[in-house]
Protein backbone atom coordinates (compact mmCIF):
# COMPACT_ATOMS: atom_id res chain seq x y z
CA UNK A 1 0.00 0.00 0.00
CA UNK A 2 2.81 2.59 1.02
CA UNK A 3 4.42 1.68 -2.05
CA UNK A 4 1.87 2.46 -4.00
CA UNK A 5 1.27 5.77 -2.45
CA UNK A 6 5.06 6.52 -3.22
CA UNK A 7 4.83 5.67 -6.47
CA UNK A 8 1.68 7.61 -7.23
CA UNK A 9 2.39 11.19 -4.84
CA UNK A 10 6.46 10.97 -6.74
CA UNK A 11 5.13 13.60 -9.44
CA UNK A 12 3.27 15.70 -6.74
CA UNK A 13 6.62 15.93 -4.47
CA UNK A 14 8.75 16.45 -7.49
CA UNK A 15 7.00 19.33 -8.67
CA UNK A 16 6.69 20.64 -4.94
CA UNK A 17 10.94 20.23 -4.84
CA UNK A 18 11.31 21.96 -8.10
CA UNK A 19 8.81 25.05 -6.75
CA UNK A 20 10.84 25.17 -3.27
CA UNK A 21 14.13 25.22 -5.08
CA UNK A 22 12.91 28.06 -7.10
CA UNK A 23 11.58 30.59 -4.64
CA UNK A 24 15.10 29.93 -2.43
CA UNK A 25 17.00 31.14 -5.73
CA UNK A 26 14.24 33.91 -6.07
CA UNK A 27 15.15 35.23 -2.53
CA UNK A 28 18.66 34.73 -2.68
CA UNK A 29 18.89 36.71 -5.80
CA UNK A 30 16.45 39.53 -3.84
CA UNK A 31 18.93 39.34 -0.82
CA UNK A 32 22.15 39.66 -3.46
CA UNK A 33 20.31 43.07 -4.96
CA UNK A 34 19.47 44.56 -1.94
CA UNK A 35 24.01 44.18 -1.08
CA UNK A 36 24.24 45.66 -4.68
CA UNK A 37 22.08 48.38 -3.42
CA UNK A 38 23.65 49.08 -0.23
CA UNK A 39 27.47 48.84 -1.79
CA UNK A 40 26.63 51.24 -5.16
CA UNK A 41 24.94 53.61 -1.43
CA UNK A 42 27.99 53.45 0.18
CA UNK A 43 29.96 54.37 -3.66
CA UNK A 44 27.42 57.04 -4.03
CA UNK A 45 28.77 58.78 -0.70
CA UNK A 46 31.93 58.18 -1.36
CA UNK A 47 31.83 59.88 -4.67
CA UNK A 48 29.75 63.15 -2.62
CA UNK A 49 32.44 63.09 0.29
CA UNK A 50 35.51 63.54 -2.56
CA UNK A 51 33.58 65.85 -4.61
CA UNK A 52 33.37 63.63 -7.97
CA UNK A 53 29.92 64.60 -8.07
CA UNK A 54 27.33 67.60 -7.31
CA UNK A 55 24.95 67.03 -4.09
CA UNK A 56 22.00 67.45 -6.53
CA UNK A 57 23.24 63.90 -8.94
CA UNK A 58 23.71 62.42 -5.34
CA UNK A 59 20.52 63.22 -4.30
CA UNK A 60 18.65 62.01 -7.29
CA UNK A 61 20.63 59.00 -7.72
CA UNK A 62 20.57 58.40 -3.78
CA UNK A 63 16.60 58.74 -4.32
CA UNK A 64 16.61 55.82 -6.55
CA UNK A 65 18.55 53.59 -4.79
CA UNK A 66 16.76 53.51 -2.09
CA UNK A 67 13.31 53.53 -4.11
CA UNK A 68 14.41 50.05 -5.13
CA UNK A 69 16.07 48.87 -2.16
CA UNK A 70 12.38 49.59 -0.24
CA UNK A 71 10.62 47.89 -3.39
CA UNK A 72 13.00 44.62 -2.62
CA UNK A 73 12.11 45.19 1.16
CA UNK A 74 8.63 45.34 0.48
CA UNK A 75 8.13 42.23 -1.83
CA UNK A 76 10.24 40.76 1.39
CA UNK A 77 7.75 41.41 3.56
CA UNK A 78 4.81 40.32 0.96
CA UNK A 79 3.54 43.99 0.11
CA UNK A 80 3.19 47.39 1.54
CA UNK A 81 2.54 47.62 5.14
CA UNK A 82 -0.68 47.68 6.69
CA UNK A 83 -0.02 50.53 9.57
CA UNK A 84 1.07 52.86 6.48
CA UNK A 85 -2.57 52.14 4.90
CA UNK A 86 -4.38 52.94 7.82
CA UNK A 87 -2.51 56.06 8.39
CA UNK A 88 -3.74 56.82 4.68
CA UNK A 89 -6.99 56.87 5.72
CA UNK A 90 -7.33 58.96 8.70
CA UNK A 91 -9.48 62.26 8.36
CA UNK A 92 -9.48 65.08 10.50
CA UNK A 93 -12.34 67.17 10.17
CA UNK A 94 -12.62 70.80 11.37
CA UNK A 95 -15.99 72.56 11.71
CA UNK A 96 -16.89 75.09 9.48
CA UNK A 97 -16.15 78.94 10.07
CA UNK A 98 -20.00 79.73 10.20
CA UNK A 99 -21.01 77.60 12.31
CA UNK A 100 -17.89 79.09 14.61
CA UNK A 101 -18.94 82.74 14.36
CA UNK A 102 -22.57 81.84 15.02
CA UNK A 103 -21.54 80.67 18.62
CA UNK A 104 -19.94 83.32 19.17
CA UNK A 105 -22.48 85.90 17.92
CA UNK A 106 -24.88 83.65 20.64
CA UNK A 107 -22.81 83.70 23.54
CA UNK A 108 -22.16 87.26 23.77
Amino acid sequence: MFLIDDILLAPARGLFWIFKEIHHAAEEEQANEAEAITTRLSELYMMLETRQMTEAEFDAAEKALLDRLDAIKERADGGPDKDDEEDEEVVIRKRPPKRQAKLRSETS
